[in-house]
This record gives structure tokens, C-alpha cells and sequence, in this order.
């Protein structure tokens, strides 16, 4: 792609701070890693830049898997200017206005960029997004306060930060210390940098009240819904398996697994919920070690997706349509071992068709799953 702007997304930093045992930039937020937010607003961008994103060096090849075609990756260094400098590295000469931009700010909207961008044209100026400082600033030596700072001439600056390529490259290769941002790596080889509007939106995720504010902000606060169904025929080997309980006695349920049908369904519905795709292409039948494999297998597979991507379920909702096996015996225990593995309370029910179509026939079983999630912030390893 060829284009005269390019956003360097900073993705290379350790995280510590927010102590989930990850980088930060590879922390999931309502289903999408951090980075994906922001590599997808800069794409979006109105001048259609050439996007690279700058991660750590073991999780370049990863992060290739996950961005495709929506931005380059590349190998960051032991600090942000490093980084920054890869970044650069890597821009064709086509390009002649530079955004840098962390990706510790998932949410920054992307008008913020196009003002960014369109400043940096019509000035020649290095440019940066900010905020007026509404909270009073005390002056604080160790512990004791010394006095207000006029907070008139201040600013909380925000990313991304805009530059002329060319003065930024020639401002990276004469810096003789590190820098705090790249406005003053501009600044510091006597360029003008000016400040535009930010949005609150655009703040940086530090601690886990930050993420817990960022996730309240993608999913509006609401939890997310999903629904599954699964139907198996009988004619398997063996007892029957349904909802994760053997039944004895009763006709064996085909299928490549062990033809659970309301396991398979809530699996279906957890993973629809969270944006997670279905049993199918998560668990398919090409793959040897689901073969024969009993229900729960799955529930537990589909569990550790929906955790580490940031989910967690709130109830689930079995509809069981069959003429057999009869539910109401054993409907409460039915609901306690699956409660017990969702980690949420899971209510199952029962009917019959009348004698309607294949269930009706006696032939196989339906059954049919709603799934409420909520999103989270991941558990610390």
C-alpha cells in the first residue's frame, strides 16, 4: 500500500504496571487484544495510512498472525525512542507525515487522528493532541506540599503525536537522552510543536481501574448475549451423554465427539456471545483429539477461550427438545453439574414436539442455548 501518511503504533512496552503477566498492548479488552483496538482506528483513519506496529521482538511472528494485512510489525527496541526509531526505519519514502501513537489508548477516536494529520500538513509543525488540566496541581516535595501550580498553561498530552517525517527522522538521529514522548525529541532538536484538541476518550491504560473504565466504554457497561443449538441423532455406541451425565438405558447419541447436544449448544452460545466464532471452528472435527470426547471437554476449552479473552459468563439457558430421554428426574442434576463447570448458573428444560418431525419421531435430540457473558478484566497469572 502506498501512501503519504503512516502511524507507527508503540506496542513494545512490558506492562508491569498493570500486573496481568503480559504486555500491556496484548491484553484483551471486551474480546480484541488492546493492540487490535488500536491498529483498527488507525486504519480507519481518514487519510488511509500505512500502519506499523511495534512489539516486542518474541511476538513479532504472533502478532503478524493477528493484525494480516492491517499493519506491519516489527521488532520494538529496550526503550520507546528505539522503538519509534524501528518504526520509522521501516516507512517507504512515499510517506511524508508521521503519527505515533501507544497503544495503551485503544479508545482514542479517530477524528483525534485526522486532526492530527491535517494540522501537521498545513503547518509543517509537529503536533499533539491534549487536554486542559481540570484538577488543582500542588507542588510536592517529599510528602509536603509547597504551593499550586498555576495550571492555566497546562496540558495532558495525549497520542497520537503528529510530525513531518522528514524533521522527525533527522530529530531521532540527533537526540543525545531519552525522552518522554516524541514531542519532546522534536522539540529538543529546535523544532515547533502545537497542541490540538484531545478526547477523554483517548486515555492511557496504566492500572486496572483503567481497564475496567475502558470496558465499561466498549460494551457500555451491558453484558453480551449469544444463543447455540446442536442437534444429534441416536444411533451412537455405547450410553447416552447429555448434559454432561450419563444415562443408562438410553440410546446413544451419534456424532465425531460424544454427540452431547446441550454441552455442544452452550458452548455455542457462550462463544457467540463473546464474538468467539462456534464449536465448529474452535474444536473441529478434523482434529484427532476431540474424537470421541466428552462434552465437558469442550465446556472447559470454550471456558479458557472466553478467559482469556476477557469474558466471563453471567447464566445460560438450556432448551432440550426430545421424547427421550425423560428430563424431569434428573433436570436438578442436570443443572447443578452444569452450573459447576460455567461457573454460572445454568438452567435446563424440556419438551416434546407432539410427535412432530424427527424429534417428535424419536429419532435424535435438539437443543437449543442463550448465553449471557460479561466482560472482565483477565485475572493476574
Amino acid at each position: 500500500m502506498t501512501s503519504s501518511t503512516a502511524v507507527i503504533v508503540v506496542a513494545a512496552g512490558s506492562g508491569t504496571r498493570l500486573g496481568l503477566g503480559r504486555p500491556k498492548a496484548f491484553v484483551p479488552l471486551a474480546g480484541r487484544l488492546l493492540l487490535e483496538h488500536a491498529v483498527d482506528v488507525a486504519v480507519a483513519a481518514e487519510a488511509e495510512p500505512l500502519v506499523v506496529a511495534v512489539v516486542p521482538a518474541e511476538l513479532v511472528e504472533a502478532t503478524g498472525d493477528i493484525l494480516g494485512d492491517r499493519a506491519q510489525v516489527v521488532a520494538g527496541g529496550s526503550t520507546r525512542q528505539l522503538s519509534v526509531a524501528a518504526g520509522l526505519a521501516l516507512l517507504p519514502d512515499s510517506v511524508e507525515v508521521v503519527l505515533v501513537h501507544d497503544a495503551a489508548r485503544p479508545l482514542t477516536p479517530q477524528a483525534v487522528f485526522d486532526r492530527v494529520a491535517a494540522r501537521v500538513r498545513a503547518t509543517g509543525h509537529g503536533v499533539i493532541p491534549g487536554l486542559p488540566v481540570a484538577d488543582t496541581v500542588k507542588r510536592v516535595d517529599d510528602g509536603l506540599v509547597h504551593g499550586t501550580v498555576d495550571r492555566s498553561g497546562l496540558a495532558a498530552v495525549q497520542t497520537p503525536q503528529g510530525f513531518p517525517r522528514r524533521a522527525l527522522v533527522d530529530a531521532y538521529a540527533a537526540a543525545t537522552e531519552d525522552f518522554t514522548d516524541d514531542a519532546a525529541v522534536f522539540s529538543a532538536a529546535g523544532l515547533e510543536v502545537e497542541l490540538v484538541a484531545g478526547d477523554p476518550d483517548g486515555f492511557k491504560i496504566t492500572t486496572s481501574a483503567d481497564l475496567e473504565r475502558a470496558i465499561a466504554l466498549v460494551t457500555g457497561g451491558m453484558p453480551r448475549t449469544g444463543i447455540g443449538i446442536d442437534v444429534h441423532a441416536f444411533g451412537g455406541a455405547g450410553d447416552l451423554r447429555l448434559a454432561t451425565l450419563v444415562w443408562p438405558g438410553e440410546p446413544a447419541l451419534e456424532g465425531h465427539s460424544d454427540g452431547d447436544a446441550v454441552a455442544h449448544a452452550v458452548c455455542d452460545a457462550l462463544l457467540s456471545a463473546a464474538g468467539l466464532g462456534d464449536i465448529g471452528s474452535r474444536f473441529g472435527t478434523d482434529d484427532p483429539r476431540y474424537a470421541g470426547a466428552a462434552g465437558r471437554v469442550f465446556l472447559e476449552g470454550t471456558l479458557e477461550l472466553l478467559a482469556a479473552t476477557g469474558w466471563t459468563p453471567v447464566n445460560v439457558a438450556v432448551q432440550v427438545v426430545a421424547n427421550r430421554p425423560r428430563f424431569a428426574a434428573r433436570r436438578l442434576e442436570a443443572e447443578a453439574a452444569l452450573t459447576r463447570l460455567v461457573g454460572a448458573p445454568v438452567s435446563v428444560s424440556a419438551t416434546t414436539t407432539d410427535g412432530l418431525g424427527f424429534a417428535g419421531r424419536g429419532e435424535g435430540v435438539t437443543a437449543i442455548a442463550t448465553a449471557l457473558v460479561r466482560a472482565v478484566v483477565p485475572a493476574a497469572p
